[in-house]
């Protein structure tokens, strides 16, 4: 039984890679590469530690034909028996991870993914995974096609198939943020009963029970085997689910699981198990699982390598998310530009960022063939920034004109942003002098991170001015940069400073300030006995529609305020003519914490009848007396 299941993993891996040299050579269209005549950008040359010069010319790819890859070909074509014919001879053996592959680059058109996935399922003999079920749901949703996405649900249900609890989440999130309340409903309807109604699932909490009870030993096998389990993809699936917090039982149930002699694992169950397994208690496991996965003749799907990758991004395991990346880079299901790009800012954006993980992404990507993109010389440059190394980073700068990309807001400010960081303020200033000679004009963003940068160096003074040339030069201020010079205010205890420049903001360039904003200001201000400013913020809050913030007024004005006071604060508080009853009830019951029991009573004189009668209130003073007060 092993030596035949060794055959089908080598017929297996045959397969495999005739698709991969399917979809490496692509076959769909006749493609010509003509590369310049001049030298490409060296960064195969580049040692982890160094920098070489670039070269003043730079590669690009010419293609004489196009589609040059499967969901090309389906995305510029309408979907037709000709259409299908190429596609049978194009990928004559589907496999799980094409499938996926396929499908992830269709995800922007749930159209063309549609047919596409009911091609493959209908006329094609594919048999589809849960995997793939679940993706084709998140396309739908994204696309807004919910008769498609309904419809998909059914089948799994009738299918056996369920949807994972992360796409799951995914989609609950986008109905709740788009106010879809009835399909939030119904979809968690349709999960729990997915569960519910399957019944593998209480056996696959036998199983698990059984797995994490104890040890793993030849007992342990032999109870499971008492079982009789009826071994399915679905059913490892669930398995895998409920143990992903314990990796070494992970394991031993896969390769208990794979040894039965009616049951062979698949790519399906190969990929679910490097995902449970992608955390940093169990990454030997997991490399040890992704070897044990090419060995069978199976590849990580690139839904996986997505998920993965930003879960060690996520969680800051930049060494392995750099190894994956390479890995995958190396087999037939290429991750995207913009899975490289996301991983080197990520790598960026660490506070000493690793230049040789960053010149290991651009090495294996600029291997496959391609030219660096403008998002990816960012990324170079970003790094180089923010680790103070400016004049490697302006050769940087220099490979990007020399490739045909200006340098724009995004590269100048990541600049400013690293000379700030190490106190250049003179040179920060300069940098922004040096856009506009080149006819780059400094937009918000990079004007905010200047005066940010001069903030953080204790330079208010050297920040306003920034401020004032950027407003002479009619870049408008927003909430986030008032937020950075009010904030520097306060950190240097000028309170008035900070209440006169919002307030002038306010009335002058007509800013709206954030809630925040407003409430830290508030709080200052009534901690330095300056209840007229503070009231006038209110007012200003309430202008701008902001929910009414009573709280640090009401102890304020119980402790330190008069009658007059309290009576003013309750005027700006309300929205309407009176502010609620409990607006009122606030302020007594301040005033009876602190013991003012005569300025409770003085302030209910000056109430209207219908807060004076109010029964809480009359409940509050706790007398016949106080009921009968008339005005």
């Amino acid at each position: 039984m092993n030596r035949a299941k060794g055959v089908l993993a080598s017929l297996r891996l045959a397969n495999s890679r005739r698709v991969a040299l399917l979809l490496r050579t692509q076959p769909l269209s006749s493609q010509v590469i003509q590369f310049s005549n001049l030298s490409p950008c060296p960064f195969s040359l580049f040692k982890p530690t160094c920098i070489y010069d670039f070269l003043n010319t730079h590669q690009k790819n010419f293609f004489s034909s196009k589609p040059n890859s499967i969901a090309e070909l389906i995305l510029c074509n309408d979907w037709s028996e000709e259409l299908e014919h190429e596609l049978r001879n194009s990928i004559p053996i589907l496999t799980h991870e094409t499938v996926i592959y396929v499908l992830r680059k269709l995800d922007k058109d749930p159209e063309k993914a549609s047919e596409f996935f009911n091609w493959v399922c209908e006329k094609s003999r594919f048999k589809p995974s849960s995997a793939i079920c679940s993706l084709m749901l998140r396309t739908f949703v994204n696309g807004g096609y919910m008769k498609e996405f309904w419809v998909t649900m059914r089948k799994m249900k009738e299918q056996g198939f369920y949807i994972d609890e992360e796409t799951y989440i995914t989609i609950l999130g986008i109905f709740r943020k788009e106010k879809m309340a009835s399909d939030a409903a119904a979809l968690t309807h349709f999960y729990n009963r997915m569960v519910q109604d399957n019944a593998m699932d209480a056996i696959a909490k036998k199983v698990v029970n059984i797995v994490i009870g104890s040890e793993w030993d030849d007992v342990v096998g032999k109870e499971l085997g008492e079982l009789k389990i009826s071994l399915s993809d679905n059913f490892v699936l669930r398995v895998l689910k409920e143990l992903r917090g314990h990796p070494p039982k992970i394991l031993r149930f896969f390769h208990w699981a794979g040894q039965g002699p009616s049951y062979e694992h698949s790519s399906i169950t190969y990929n679910a198990t490097v995902r449970v397994l992608a955390r940093g208690d169990s990454i030997a496991e997991f490399w040890n699982m992704v070897e044990e996965m090419k060995t069978a003749g199976y590849e990580m799907d690139i839904d996986t390598y997505i998920k993965i990758s930003r879960q060690f991004q996520k969680i800051r395991m930049m060494e392995d998310a750099v190894k994956l990346y390479e890995l995958m880079m190396d087999g037939p299901y290429k991750p995207s530009i913009q899975d490289c790009i996301l991983l080197l800012r990520t790598i960026a954006a660490s506070s000493k960022p690793n230049l040789d993980l960053v010149f290991r992404v651009v090495r294996k990507y600029e291997a496959t063939g391609h030219s660096l993109s403008k998002a990816a010389y960012d990324g170079i440059h970003r790094s180089l920034t923010r680790l103070g190394r400016f004049d490697e980073a302006e050769k940087i700068m220099e490979a990007m004109r020399n490739a045909g990309y200006e340098p724009d807001n995004i590269t100048y400010s990541q600049l400013v942003f690293g000379l700030c960081k190490v106190m250049r303020l003179g040179e920060a200033c300069k940098v922004l002098d040096e856009m506009e000679e080149r006819g780059c004009l400094p937009d918000l963003k990079t004007w905010t991170i200047l005066i940010q940068g001069c903030c953080s160096a204790n330079e208010l003074d050297k920040a306003l001015l920034c401020f004032s040339k950027m407003m002479e030069k009619e870049c408008n201020a927003d909430a986030d940069l008032l937020d950075v010079l009010v904030s520097a205010f306060l950190s240097q205890k000028r309170i008035n400073g900070a209440y006169t420049f919002l307030v002038e903001m306010v009335n002058k360039a007509r800013l709206r300030p954030w809630q925040d904003t407003y409430k830290n200001l508030i709080q200052k201000l009534l901690g330095e006995r300056k209840l007229e400013e503070a009231l006038e913020l209110l007012r200003l809050m309430k202008k701008h529609n902001y929910p009414p913030f009573p709280e640090p007024f009401d102890a304020y004005i119980s402790r330190f305020g008069t009658v007059e006071d309290a009576w003013e604060f309750l005027k700006v508080l309300s929205f309407k003519e009176y502010p609620s009853p409990s607006a009122y009830l606030r302020v007594f019951k301040s005033f009876f914490e602190e013991g003012r029991h005569s300025e409770a009573k003085d302030l209910l004189y000056k109430c209207p009848h219908h807060i004076r009668m109010h029964v809480d209130i009359c409940k509050l003073f706790g007398s016949a007396s106080s009921n009968k007060v008339t005005s």
